[in-house]
C-alpha cells in the first residue's frame, strides 16, 4: 500500500537492512508509520535474512529515521543490526509496503507466539465491539506465530491462516495504515476466521458452536468434569483446580499419580489469590510469553491438595488466548490446565488425533479449525533469590536463536540428551534451539524429534552436515544422531555440555569453572557422573573435583525408590545400615538385605558420583519420600521442607584422591542428620541445613580444586539448580569467596540446555579443525 509523504526540498536516500527478530511483531507497520512521522518516501518489505527499507528525504530526517528503528522498534521486536547505506534519490512518492522478497539462502529469526494484548482483551468483552467474545481476536501485536508460520518471510499465505480469507473489513483493517491491524497477518473476525465448537467423546460432529460452545465446556469443568481445548500450540486438558474429586479424576484418568499440575486464572488479581506474587513474579506472569510460574502458594488459595501434592509452591499462568480468556470467564474459577497428552507422551494438536488419543480421559472437546503447524507445550519458569530460571523453555520463548561465541564453519545439528530433549541447528554462529521435545521413551516422542528437527530444517533453511551427540553410547539421543548419515557425528560429555550452554549464553571462551548437579551423566570413566566441578572451555575440559562414588544398587530404579540412595551411602560406613535405619521404615527386610549385597558387592549397582541421588538419599532418611512417582519429586519436596528457614552448614570433609582430585564425602554429613533427627531435631530444619551443607561443600569444592591461576568465573548448571535455594546459596556463597556465579537466563540449567551446549562445543572443535 502507498501512502503520501512530504519530499520537498533537498533529498537524500539510503537503504536499510534490519535482522533480529523483525517479523510477526509489527515492524512493518511500525515503519511505515515513523516513515510517515520524518515526511520520508520509499518502501518497506520482508525479506528471507531481514526487513529492508528504501527511504528518501532530507538528511537529517534520514538520520533520525534510522536511530528510531533501533530504539522505537514495537515492543515484540528484538532488533540486532541495523545496516545503511546511502545512495543517490530516486525521486520516489509516497510509502509503500512491498510484496515479500524469498531470498535463498538467507536465514530469519521467528517470533514466538505472544499472549492476547490488553487493547485486544478490552475489545474482546466490549459488547459494542463487532469481536465482542470472539475467540481468535488478534492484532500485530499479539497471537500466534511459531505455531502458525509454514515458512519465511513471514505473510498470511505462508501460515496456517491462508485458509481463512479476510471479510472487506477485515481487509480494510489490514491496509488502512492508521488501524491497530494494518499488516497483521492472523487479522480474522467472526465473519471470516476460524470457529470453535464443541463435542461429546464419542460422537461425530458439534453438539454446538460459538459463545454455545464455551458455556458447554465451561459446563464440563464445572460439574466435575475434564474438558480436552485445543489452544496455540496442542490440546489442555482443564478441570477444576478447586474440586478434590475432579483434579483426581483427572490424575487417575490421565496416569499422573503425584507430578504438580498447573493452574490458570484470568488476571493477576487471580493470580494474586492463589500465591505470593511480588515484582519479579507479576512481570513473568503478565508478560507477553506468559510462561506457568512457581508461586509460593497463599495458604487460603482454595486450590485442591491434589494440585501441587507435597509441594509449598504451585504453578500459575495467565490466559495467553481469548479462548482461554473466555473459558475461564464463563467457569469463574482457576481451573487446571496442562498438557493435553497421556503421561510422557507428547501434547496431541490435532482434532482426529486428540479425540483418538484423550477421549479416554475427556468428558467433552472443545474445538477448532486453525491448523497447528508447531507443537508447543507451555512454558515453566521458577523465581530464584539470584533471578528467573526456566524449569521449560517452550511457548513464548522458543525457537528465539543464541549466538554461539565460536562460529561453525559446518552447519550442524545438536540431538540434546535423552531426558528432557530439546534439539539445536546451527548455521554460522547463530544457534536456534528447539521448543522441548521431551523424554526419548517412547514411539510418539520420537516421532515429535524428527518432526521438531524437519520443521526448524525446513524453516531456518539449515541442512546439517555434522552432528553432536552425548557421550552416553546407549542413549536414544545418540542413535538418532548416527542415523542422520552425517560426519562426523561428535561425541560431548554431558556435564561438559551443561558448562558449555552456559559459555553460550555468556559468550565465553575463555576458560571457566564449572559446577554441574544433577541426577546422571555418563562420564568419561564408564562410571555415572552427576557433582562435578569441571575447569573447561569450549574444546574441551579437565575434572578437578566429585562427590564421592557409591555404588547403586538397582541402577536407574534408585531414581523411584530413594531408599536405595541412602543405602549405598550406608554401606559406605562400618554399622553405617543400622545408624541410617530410619531411611529403610517400612522397606522389607529380604528386599532392603538384597539392596544391601547388591551395593556391597557392586552388583547391578553402577558407581556413581549424583547430586540427586544425593538429595534422594537424604529425603528417605528424613521420611519425606521413600518411593517416587516421578523423576525429582524426592528433591522437590526436601526443598518444600526446608522452606526459608535459616540453618547453618556442617563443615565438610574433602580429601584428594589418587588422581589428585578433591572429593566430597557426604557421609558424615547423613549420619550427622540422622543422630540430629533422633535427639528431636525438626525434619524441616534438618532439611534446611542439609541444603545450606551442600551448598557449602560445592563452594569448598571451588577453593580448594581453584588455584591462583584459575578463572573466577564459575558456571551453575544441571537440574539440581533449579533448585531455587541452593541455587542462592551457592550464589551467594561463591560471591562471598570473590568469585562470579554465572546463572542460565534464557535457557534451563537442566537438560533442556545440553543441545545448546553440545552446539558450542562441536562449533568450537570444527573451527579449531579448520
Amino acid at each position: 500500500m502507498t501512502s503520501p509523504a512530504t519530499v520537498d526540498g533537498p533529498r537524500a536516500a539510503c537503504t536499510l537492512r534490519v535482522t533480529g527478530v523483525v517479523q510477526g511483531v509489527g515492524f512493518r507497520p511500525f515503519v511505515h508509520r515513523l516513515a510517515l512521522l520524518h515526511g520520508l518516501a520509499g518502501w518497506v518489505r520482508n525479506a528471507s535474512g531481514a526487513v529492508q527499507i528504501h527511504v528518501e528525504g532530507p538528511a537529517d530526517a534520514l538520520d533520525a529515521f534510522a536511530d528510531r528503528l533501533r530504539h522505537d522498534a514495537p515492543v515484540l521486536a528484538r532488533v540486532e543490526a541495523v545496516g545503511r547505506e546511502d545512495l543517490a534519490a530516486e525521486g520516489l512518492r509516497g510509502f509503500t509496503i512491498l510484496p515479500s522478497l524469498d531470498e535463498p539462502g538467507r536465514r530469519q529469526p521467528v517470533s514466538p507466539d505472544v499472549a492476547l494484548c490488553a487493547a485486544c482483551e478490552a475489545e474482546l468483552f466490549d459488547p459494542a465491539n463487532r469481536r465482542y467474545r470472539y475467540p481468535f481476536i488478534t492484532c500485530t501485536d499479539c497471537g500466534p506465530r511459531f505455531t502458525v508460520i509454514e515458512a519465511m518471510p513471514y505473510d498470511r499465505e505462508r501460515t496456517s491462516m491462508r485458509a481463512f480469507p479476510q471479510c472487506p473489513e477485515c481487509l480494510a483493517e489490514y491496509l488502512f495504515e492508521g488501524d491497530r491491524r494494518f499488516h497483521s497477518e492472523t487479522n480474522s473476525c467472526p465473519r471470516c476466521g476460524p470457529r470453535v465448537w464443541f463435542e461429546l467423546p464419542g460422537r461425530d460432529g458439534p453438539f454446538c458452536d460459538g459463545e454455545d460452545a464455551i458455556i458447554r465446556g465451561a459446563g464440563v469443568v464445572r460439574w466435575g468434569g475434564i474438558l480436552a481445548l485445543r489452544g496455540l500450540g496442542g490440546f489442555h486438558l482443564a478441570a477444576d483446580a478447586t474440586q478434590p474429586a475432579a483434579v483426581a479424576r483427572l490424575r487417575e484418568r490421565k496416569h499422573r499419580e503425584a507430578k504438580p499440575l498447573a493452574v490458570m486464572v484470568r488476571t493477576l488479581e487471580d493470580a494474586r489469590r492463589l500465591g505470593q506474587v511480588g515484582e519479579p513474579e507479576a512481570a513473568l506472569l503478565a508478560g507477553p510469553e506468559r510462561p506457568i510460574v512457581l508461586l509460593r502458594r497463599s495458604a487460603d488459595a482454595g486450590l485442591a491438595d491434589g494440585v501441587a501434592p507435597g509441594l509449598a509452591e504451585v504453578g500459575v499462568m495467565l490466559a495467553y488466548t481469548p479462548l482461554h480468556h473466555l473459558l475461564l470467564d464463563v467457569a469463574g474459577r482457576p481451573l487446571v490446565m496442562t498438557s493435553g497428552n497421556q503421561s510422557e507422551e507428547p501434547i496431541a494438536i490435532g482434532n482426529a488425533e486428540a479425540k483418538a488419543r484423550l477421549g479416554a480421559i475427556a468428558d467433552g472437546f472443545l474445538l477448532h479449525d486453525r491448523a497447528i503447524v508447531s507443537r508447543y507445550d507451555d512454558s515453566v519458569v521458577r523465581p530464584t533469590p539470584v533471578g528467573p530460571v526456566f524449569l521449560r523453555r517452550a511457548r513464548g520463548y522458543a525457537p528465539a536463536h543464541q549466538d554461539l561465541p565460536v562460529a561453525s564453519p559446518r552447519p550442524l545439528v545438536a540431538v540434546g540428551p535423552h531426558l528432557k530433549n530439546t534439539l539445536t541447528l546451527v548455521h554460522g554462529r547463530r544457534a536456534w534451539a528447539s521448543q522441548h521435545v521431551g523424554d526419548l521413551e517412547n514411539l510418539e516422542t520420537v516421532e515429535q524429534f524428527r518432526a521438531a528437527l524437519g520443521r526448524l530444517s525446513s524453516l531456518f533453511r539449515i541442512r546439517p552436515e555434522v552432528a553432536a551427540r552425548d557421550l552416553h553410547p546407549g542413549y536414544l539421543s545418540t542413535r538418532l544422531a548416527n542415523e542422520l548419515g552425517l560426519e562426523p557425528v561428535i561425541a560431548v560429555q554431558h556435564h561438559h555440555a551443561h558448562v558449555a550452554a552456559v559459555m553460550a549464553e555468556h559468550g565465553l571462551t575463555e576458560p571457566v569453572l564449572g559446577l554441574a548437579f544433577d541426577g546422571t551423566g555418563y562420564g568419561d570413566d564408564g562410571t555415572v557422573w552427576g557433582a562435578e566441578l569441571l575447569l573447561a572451555d569450549l574444546t574441551g575440559y579437565r575434572r578437578l573435583a566429585h562427590l564421592r562414588y557409591v555404588s547403586l544398587p538397582g541402577g536407574d530404579l534408585a531414581a523411584r525408590l530413594p531408599w536405595r540412595s541412602a543405602l549405598a551411602y550406608a554401606v559406605l560406613e562400618p554399622g553405617g545400615p543400622d545408624r541410617l535405619a530410619a531411611a529403610f521404615d517400612g522397606v522389607p527386610p529380604r528386599l532392603l538385605e538384597m539392596a544391601r549385597l547388591q551395593a556391597e558387592r557392586g552388583l547391578n549397582a553402577p558407581r556413581v558420583s549424583s547430586m540427586g541421588r544425593l538429595f534422594d538419599a537424604a529425603a528417605a532418611l528424613l521420611g519425606v519420600r521413600r518411593h517416587a512417582s516421578y523423576e525429582g519429586q524426592a528433591a522437590m519436596e526436601l526443598e518444600s521442607l526446608a522452606g526459608r528457614r535459616p540453618a547453618a552448614p556442617s563443615a565438610p570433609r574433602l580429601a584428594k584422591d589418587a588422581t589428585g582430585r578433591w572429593v566430597w564425602d557426604p557421609v558424615p554429613l547423613l549420619l550427622e542428620m540422622a543422630e540430629r533427627r533422633s535427639a528431636g531435631t525438626s525434619v524441616e530444619d534438618l532439611a534446611a541445613g542439609f541444603h545450606e551443607s551442600v551448598a557449602a561443600a560445592a563452594v569448598a569444592m571451588v577453593e580448594h580444586a581453584a588455584g591462583p591461576s584459575m578463572p573466577a568465573a564459575v558456571c551453575l548448571c544441571g537440574g539440581s539448580f533449579q533448585n531455587a535455594r541452593l541455587l542462592g546459596s551457592v550464589a551467594g556463597r561463591l560471591r562471598t569467596a570473590g568469585f562470579t556465579p554465572l546463572i542460565p537466563r534464557r535457557f534451563s540449567p537442566n537438560d533442556g540446555a545440553v543441545s545448546l551446549g553440545q552446539a558450542a562445543v562441536a562449533a568450537a572443535l570444527l573451527a579449531r579443525a579448520g
